[in-house]
């Protein structure tokens, strides 16, 4: 699914994981589980340099959006969001998604199939509208946000820029901010759209995801039991790894892994592999350790502050599936999407469909 989703780029990474770091042109690729730890905790990062998520962030949005701040903006940016989404914001936003999957999975019960990307879509949507306190249509804010990270992020990674590219993920972005309009000024709408952009990306990449992981390997029984999902999610999350890479620059020299880094030089950083998404399945029963799957949320302050709602999230789409045993009938790669994933994935109830979707 990654080959087919950004061919070039993951069979690039494909090739380059034998080595823990990997020089290739001017970019540093991080692949090692400490090496990269090290990287986000230990090496000053630019947020707002060319090419990084915070670079792309500040293009789009004029600056401030929390993934271009510095020093103390981006401290209280992150715990303006972190007290959003921590465990009271959540049970907050938990009937919002939760209302999306009872409406949108009742098809499955008539044996009709489903699309869990459309499902994903809405309850993204939903939540992010809820978050930021808006009467916008929930499936049209994640169609804008999902626009802005696709024809931005060409802009992020090295050697796939395009002609007009910017100025159409530029206009995506207004767009977007249209949509989420506030009453609080410029750097207010670019903070709620960026978080939407974030927020809506990687549940509609790793959600469907998830699911069809579930029908191919025959997890639903565990996904089923209360006990064993809270185990079931963070392997999920661990290998199904939606941002699989972070774009990021260096600030100062450093070494990493033995490789010397120099100051402005670019990172790739591989959370997929420092997780160890390619070598080890999900396996509830015995999970890899905390430390290492949380780094496909990142580590240390670059940590992503949205991790207990995805995890939330992910749990109940779990448990409201679990009772139909869905299998995957039909499954299309999104090859214009910016993260992996599936443009659509078709489910229906089923009590022993065992499918192949290309994990």
């Amino acid at each position: 699914m990654y080959t087919g989703s950004h061919p070039l780029l993951f069979a690039l990474l494909a090739v380059a994981r034998r080595w823990p770091v990997a020089r290739i042109g001017g970019a540093v690729l991080v692949h090692d589980t400490e090496v990269y730890r090290r990287a986000l905790t230990g090496v000053p990062l630019d947020r707002t340099a060319v090419g990084t998520t915070g670079g792309a962030a500040r293009e789009l949005s004029g600056g401030g959006a929390l993934f271009d701040q510095e020093g103390g903006g981006h401290r209280d940016g992150r715990r303006a969001v972190a007290d959003a989404l921590g465990s009271a914001g959540v049970e907050r936003l938990r009937p919002v998604w939760q209302d999306v999957l009872d409406r949108r999975l009742l098809p499955l019960r008539a044996g009709r199939s489903v699309d869990l990307v459309e499902v994903a879509r809405e309850l993204a949507g939903a939540t992010v509208c809820a978050l930021v306190g808006t009467a916008a249509d929930p499936v049209g804010v994640a169609v804008a946000a999902g626009e802005v990270a696709a024809t931005a992020v060409r802009d992020h990674l090295p050697g796939f820029g395009r002609p007009g590219t910017r100025g159409a993920a530029a206009r995506a972005a207004e767009r977007l901010e249209e949509l989420l309009a506030s009453p609080s000024g410029a750097g207010e709408r670019s903070l709620r759209a960026m978080l939407a952009v974030a927020a809506v990306n990687t549940t509609v990449a790793a959600l469907p995801r998830a699911a069809a992981w579930c029908a191919d390997a025959g997890l639903w029984p565990q996904a089923a039991d209360a006990s064993l999902r809270p185990a079931l999610v963070a392997e999920l999350l661990r290998v199904t790894a939606p941002s699989p890479v972070l774009p990021r620059v260096a600030a100062a020299d450093a070494v990493l892994g033995g490789c010397p880094v120099r100051a402005g030089e670019r990172l790739l950083l591989v959370a997929r592999h420092a997780a160890r998404a390619h070598d080890l399945p999900p396996n509830p029963y015995r999970p890899a350790p905390p430390a290492t799957a949380q780094l496909v949320f990142g580590a240390g302050p670059h940590a992503c502050p949205g991790a207990r709602l995805a995890r939330a999230q992910l749990d109940d789409a779990l448990a409201a599936l679990a009772p139909y045993r869905p299998g995957v009938v039909r499954a299309r790669v999104d090859r214009r999407a910016a993260l992996p994933g599936w443009r659509s994935l078709t489910v229906r109830a089923t009590t022993g469909l065992r499918t192949t979707t290309g994990l």
